[in-house]
């Protein structure tokens, strides 16, 4: 097959339009082109007045449509070339009944690094043990339900911990930037669709899920990873590593279960502050890393379409409308949007009693009246370093940070778990807010409007606010309507990532624990769903590798 890249077509174009411009780009008769699959579909809004959709093509040839002709006729067309191959294949299987009586590897933390590093090593004959300190999907998410109607915390059991991490209760976003020459993405994403998401996933330039259809997905992965040998343990909470001679040799679990392991995916999240300081304490090698902090934002949905569609607003084939945008401030600080969630909600994201955390997340009809996104300052080591002095900052020292400015939001929102929020107006004039305009905030369990800059109690470093502050007339001048006065704005966005890595090598495993294998965001190494997918692939893949020769290895030094 051929793929055609940016093949454009106007937005309300004709279904037979798109085959004829396929033959007008190939010069080719009707008869000489075969099906034609949409790999993606995405838009221009550059020009709100004359939208445009943006087609990346395969298309099969037969009869005088040679690919090689047509390839040598079309030379010098960048947007034309072979179609590459983007079907997964595992790079190797155990032999049936040959995992007897062999330690069996095990995966800590089940969200989408986890999940999908379960599911490889599933599917490579590995049978995979899982390590959930959270509930499953269900139960996890009735919890969490409970802290945004009643106020209620269950620390294991929330926005951040369970089945399905942190992803679960978001926009369900399903793209990211990250480098991807072996298309595990597309794994990714043929997982998802297999276990019940919507096929134009596969096809549409940005997709997503969100959190009701992710719920029911999840719990079909967990049942193929069963199928293939796997197991799936909840409410089992990592609390030790055995280390002996620099290599892995065991586990503890919060219970005083000692489970015998060599090989581990430590799959966690970027909230399981406590594990990250039982590895300090044993050594594991970690280091501090920037990350962001911030507020969310909203305004209403119908403000953001507007101003990125124009008359087209509402169009079904454009959705709710998102952005992205940054500024960079005077004071050499970057401020940047992220998470954006077209018609979605702020949701309280806490893990820990007494703090408050705020985060987005979109259903995936994107049907409520509000967009939200964070509005966030890039930060560095040296500026959350606890103790002054040259040298590495403290690799906790984050965790530190974090937790200060977390509380201050829940003093700020004077108990129950209620959210500091500011009218971006009242904010950019350095005022108190007291009365809401049009835009109503949706967190849950409530608002309580104060000063987020209020000199006496800042509920974020100085540097940050000054920075926000003014971001937002330039973030104004590119979507009409952003500084508009009753925009909200609600904090605190601490957990734009992890604080910190765990530094692993070439081979996927700590630079000085032998087979642990830190994996996903929580270790520092991704940023979101697909990009936690695709790191739990390739870390399952190494360590599969690795059991796989040495049980080679094994059978060939035993004499016939």
């Amino acid at each position: 097959m051929l793929r055609i890249t940016e093949l454009r077509l106007p937005l309300d174009h004709p279904e037979p339009a798109l085959r004829a411009a396929v033959l007008a780009r190939l010069g080719l008769a009707d008869a000489a082109v075969g099906d034609i699959q949409v790999f993606r579909r995405g838009y221009d809004a550059r020009r709100k007045s004359d939208i445009q959709l943006v087609y990346t093509l395969d298309v099969a040839l037969h009869g005088a449509g040679d690919d090689a002709a047509v390839l040598a006729r079309a030379a010098g067309d960048a947007h034309l070339r072979p179609a590459p191959d983007t079907r997964y294949r595992v790079v190797g299987r155990a032999a049936p009944g040959s995992r007897s009586g062999r330690l069996r590897p095990v995966v800590v933390g089940f969200g989408p690094c986890g999940l999908f590093a379960a599911l490889i090593l599933a599917q490579m004959g590995l049978e995979p043990l899982v390590l959930e300190r959270g509930k499953d999907v269900r139960r996890r998410t009735q919890d969490t339900w409970g802290l945004w109607r009643k106020g209620v915390l269950d620390p294991t059991s929330n926005v951040q911990f369970g089945e399905g991490g942190a992803g679960t209760f978001s926009d369900g976003k399903l793209w990211s930037q990250i480098s991807d020459p072996r298309h595990l993405t597309r794994k990714v994403l043929t997982e998802f669709v297999k276990a019940g998401a919507p096929e134009e996933i596969l096809w549409v330039s940005k997709p997503h899920i969100g959190t009701f259809r992710l719920v029911s997905m999840i719990e079909k992965m967990r049942a193929d990873i069963e199928a293939l040998g796997g197991s799936i343990r909840f409410e089992q909470q990592l609390s030790d590593l055995h280390i002996e001679d620099g290599a892995l040799r065991g586990i503890t679990l919060a219970g005083g279960e000692q489970i015998d392991c060599e090989h581990l995916v430590l799959a966690l999240g970027h909230s399981a502050r406590d594990t990250f300081e039982m590895l300090h304490r044993r050594g594991v090698f970690l280091e501090a890393k920037p990350f962001s902090v911030g507020f969310r934002v909203e305004h209403p949905q119908g403000v953001i379409d507007r101003a990125r569609f124009g008359k087209s607003a509402g169009h079904p084939l454009l959705g709710a409308a998102d952005y992205k945008l940054v500024h960079h401030a005077t004071n050499g600080r970057s401020v940047y949007s992220f998470c954006m969630c077209p018609g979605g909600t702020v949701v309280a994201a806490t893990s820990e009693a007494g703090r408050v955390v705020t985060n987005g997340m979109s259903q995936y009809s994107r049907a409520e009246r509000n967009a939200n996104a964070g509005i966030v300052v890039g930060i560095s080591p040296d500026d959350y370093r606890q103790t002054p002095g040259e040298g590495p900052v403290n690799p906790l020292d984050g965790i530190a940070f974090q937790r200060y400015w977390e509380s201050r939001a829940f003093e700020l929102g004077e108990g129950g778990y209620r959210a500091p929020g500011q009218l971006l107006g009242d904010f950019v004039k350095r005022q108190r807010s007291r009365v809401l305009g049009e835009v109503e905030p949706s967190y849950k369990p409530g608002v309580t409007l104060t000063d987020l800059a209020d000199p006496a109690r800042p509920s974020l470093p100085g540097y940050v606010l000054d920075a926000i502050r003014e971001a937002l007339p330039a973030f104004d001048r590119q979507i009409a309507g952003f500084a508009r006065p009753d925009a909200v704005l609600t904090g605190v966005e601490t957990r734009t990532s992890s604080p910190l890595r765990i530094r692993r090598g070439r081979d996927f495993q700590s630079v000085n624990v032998r087979g642990l294998y830190p994996a996903g965001e929580g270790a520092g190494y991704a940023g979101g769903i697909m990009s936690a997918g695709v790191d739990g692939i390739e870390v399952a893949e190494a360590l599969g590798r690795a059991l796989l020769e040495a049980e080679a290895g094994e059978v060939a030094s035993t004499p016939a």
